[in-house]
């Protein structure tokens, strides 16, 4: 790509460096330059319009361009467009949200502590976890065991729970704190002829014995996403998560559950954890909390948890632990009328609607000789690409071939995510069942361009 001296993207390339990005290729090719958005539509600087099929980050839940909460961030901005929430400090709507978030959780969940971002709050779970065992007295548990493939964020502590070697490779992660058992992906990691079922077995002995392994009395908790985001869009099978959380229980080791993805009416539930039947001992929630229209997330706990931390800050005399933004005043001002929003238009209710369509219209795709599997929950689904059905068999090099799908759906109007060899789909949750089916045509355009290329990829 020839890039315009002085041009946004030529300024793009010298001065900004991006995550999630190689940052060589983004010298040759340049950035595409997203100039606005409306509804489930996003427009690049030359005026071209893409069905953003992935809400944003897994997260525009109400789409782009919503007034509303301009509206209520220009309100709070005019009010009180920032405060500190440290030493007994407050504002209305970070009280009103945090009131909003303990009525509208699965039952147990009764406090809620503030952070800008999902990576923050799951830095936020590790420190809160083992504050409270060093509180009990029990300051050899501070172990977490999480799953391959699981997502959790970016941050030090974070990035040791997220199982994704893209996320760990080059930076010395994970840290020795954390442990990893299988990714509970049946098409994957299942043996040959083991039912959902047994598969979920199977698992749950695996967590029981690396606990047992590691002595009871130095695991602290298990974390995971309820179905699982960034590794690939992943529900668990079928009785997995009973299983799961009955061996947490035996042995006294926390169960968070991290809803960053999921939360809010993503899978046609106002929780994953509802869906699944989780009763967390801590759950994370952010992205679809604001819309992602303001950095915002939050950890809510047990009254459990609550006791445990109160009484060691009464023994330490604080807890030293926050972030200048926590319960900033102007973000959860944009939270509540996003969470209004969801309410009023009844938008868990159109992602289960919807969300039957996707999967209903992706389904077929199974069929297809590039296709290795299609699955989903509500608004979230994936397809995976297989260079042989048969024998499941990966592309070479992985990555390559959903990469270029990627970049064929977008030259149809179309912004889905390639995930190595899988493709993702996460839509706003205002779409309806006759977006969703212009979402699946231009998939199906770019399959079939993908088809042609792999044939003959010269």
């Amino acid at each position: 790509m020839t890039l315009l001296p002085n041009s946004l993207q030529a300024r793009d390339v010298a001065y900004h460096f991006h995550p999630y990005t190689n940052a060589r290729r983004h010298e040759r090719v340049g950035p595409m330059i997203i100039e606005r958005g409306e509804g489930i539509h996003v427009y690049d600087d030359q005026g071209r319009q893409y069905i953003e099929a992935m809400a944003g980050l897994w997260s525009v839940g109400v789409g782009f361009g919503e007034k509303r909460l301009v509206e209520a961030a220009t309100r709070q901005m005019s009010r009180l467009p920032y405060y500190h929430t440290f030493t007994h400090k407050a504002n209305e709507p970070a009280i009103l949200l945090a009131e909003k978030l303990v009525q509208m959780s699965p039952d147990g969940l009764d406090h809620v502590f503030f952070t800008n971002s999902g990576s923050e709050a799951n830095d936020t779970v590790v420190k809160l976890v083992w504050y409270y065992n060093n509180g009990r007295g029990r300051p050899e548990k501070k172990k977490f065991i999480a799953r391959q493939g699981g997502y959790h964020g970016i941050t030090i502590a974070a990035a040791s729970l997220t199982g994704l070697p893209t996320n760990q490779r080059g930076f010395d992660l994970p840290l020795p704190f954390v442990r990893h058992v299988t990714c509970p992906h049946h098409y994957r990691n299942a043996l040959p002829g083991e039912t959902e079922e047994a598969f979920a077995d199977r698992l749950a002995a695996e967590l029981e014995a690396a606990i047992l392994e590691e002595g009871p009395e130095t695991v602290a908790a298990f974390i995971g996403e309820p179905l699982m985001g960034a590794g690939g869009v992943l529900p668990p099978p079928r009785t997995y998560w009973e299983k799961v959380q009955a061996v947490c229980r035996r042995h006294d080791v926390l169960v968070v559950a991290d809803e960053v993805i999921n939360g809010f009416g993503r899978l046609g539930t106002l929780f994953a954890c509802e869906h699944y039947g989780i009763r967390p001992d801590l759950m994370v929630v952010s992205k679809q909390i604001t819309s992602s229209y303001q950095p915002l997330a939050a950890v809510l706990f047990s009254d459990a948890v609550y006791q445990g931390l109160a009484d060691h800050t009464e023994a330490l005399g604080n807890f030293g632990h926050g972030f200048t933004g926590s319960g900033h005043p102007v973000a959860t001002a944009v939270a509540l009328e996003n969470l209004t929003i969801i309410e009023e238009r009844g938008l868990v209710a159109n992602a289960a609607r919807s969300g039957a369509r996707l999967q209903e219209r992706l389904a077929p795709f199974a069929d297809h000789p590039l296709v290795g599997e299609v699955r989903g929950v509500g608004l979230i689904a994936a397809v995976e690409l297989v260079a042989d059905k048969a024998s499941k068999r990966k592309f070479d090099p992985p990555g390559r071939t959903a990469f270029h799908l990627f970049e064929r759906a977008q030259e149809h109007g179309l912004i889905v995510r390639a995930i190595q060899d899988t493709i993702a789909f996460c839509p706003p949750m205002i779409i309806t069942e006759d977006e969703v089916d212009e979402v699946v045509s231009r998939f199906a355009q770019a399959l079939e361009d993908t088809r042609a290329w792999v044939a003959d990829p010269a």
